[in-house]
């Protein structure tokens, strides 16, 4: 028998077991975003989570549904970094043991922050080895629970409750547009968006490199596509998830594109205009937007930031190898 896909009321729920714990995190405006897109955009900032990126939203409620012996035998979980600082956090904060997997070419500051936590890191190699066999293997030898970083109920119901903030704040939007990589986030915000704002068009922005899901969309069924070679590292799925794409497929209107040098454009933006430091696959949901342009005039859009996480030595090499554009 199929697997139920989680409701609304998961993410409700999720958000129960969240307050107090994760950040509210804040919705920020600009004036100029507005006027040169000629509508009102409205930005939500999970790069100002707990540990930089929303990805703790879905880590930590996975975490506090686990048993008590569950709990005392640990967790494994791979990531390239967002879900590895999420899920050692969420570990840290409820006393579980983790183990981590995390490519040799993950983030220096991914890596160090999610050793800071306490957890436990192997390291593997995202071309040539695959790391959801490599943890599945892992929990089966050593009796742990495996936490997956989207395709997982709890995970994808966590990630859920940042849009719902949004709604709670904002009201009903006209367009909404997310990050997406496994679509943990996305499948999480269309639930929340088909509860609270159902006219709004939701739209899942992936790196022009990386389009596995916008590919599986159109054929109707998951596309596995070759390890993406992009700058936005928390978007290097080679496949989109079966549950989440079970909710995409039912609730997302489209699946946009964009280009990393796209990407760098828009963290140049988020610096200069909007005084913060996203990483580049927080930077796929406006880029989409600014692309969109005309389109959206006079519409009320959000945009949710997925994440912050990237170090200033990297940043800098970001902006020399692409100038800003006139």
């Amino acid at each position: 028998m199929p697997q139920a896909l989680p409701t609304f009321d998961d993410v409700l729920a999720a958000s129960v077991r969240l307050d107090g714990v994760a950040h509210k995190t804040p919705v920020l405006r600009s004036r100029f975003l507005d006027q040169q897109m000629q509508a009102q955009v409205f930005v939500k900032c999970e790069n100002f989570q707990r540990m930089g990126a929303f990805k703790f939203r879905g880590g930590f409620n996975a975490l506090a549904k686990l048993s008590e012996a569950q709990r005392r035998a640990g967790v494994v979980a791979y990531s390239s970094g967002n879900h590895a600082q999420a899920v050692a956090l969420s570990a840290q904060i409820l006393q579980i043991p983790a183990t981590i997997f995390m490519p040799h070419d993950a983030s220096a500051a991914k890596l160090a922050a999610t050793q800071g936590y306490g957890a436990k890191v192997i390291g593997y190699d995202r071309y040539s080895e695959d790391a959801s066999v490599l943890a599945t293997e892992l929990a089966r030898s050593k009796g742990l629970t495996f936490i997956p970083p989207f395709d997982h109920p709890d995970v994808l119901s966590g990630q859920g409750t940042a849009a719902l903030e949004l709604f709670k704040e904002l009201g009903s939007l006209d367009a909404l547009f997310v990050c997406l990589g496994g679509g943990g986030l996305l499948s999480g915000s269309a639930l929340a968006t088909q509860a609270l704002s159902p006219g709004c068009q939701i739209v899942g922005v992936e790196p022009a490199a990386g389009n596995d899901v916008q590919q599986s969309l159109r054929k109707g069924e998951r596309v596995k596509i070759a390890t993406p070679v992009t700058i936005a590292d928390g978007a290097q799925t080679p496949m989109v998830g079966a549950i989440t794409f079970e909710i995409i497929k039912a609730l997302v209107h489209d699946i946009h594109t964009v280009t990393d040098e796209q990407l760098v454009q828009t963290m140049r933006f988020y610096a200069e205009r909007m005084k913060m430091i996203v990483e580049p696959t927080g930077c796929l949901s406006l880029a989409a937007a600014l692309q969109a342009g005309a389109s959206l005039k006079g519409q009320k859009v959000g945009v949710i930031i997925s994440g912050g996480n990237i170090d200033m030595a990297r940043f800098s090499q970001l902006m020399s190898a692409y100038p800003a554009s006139d």
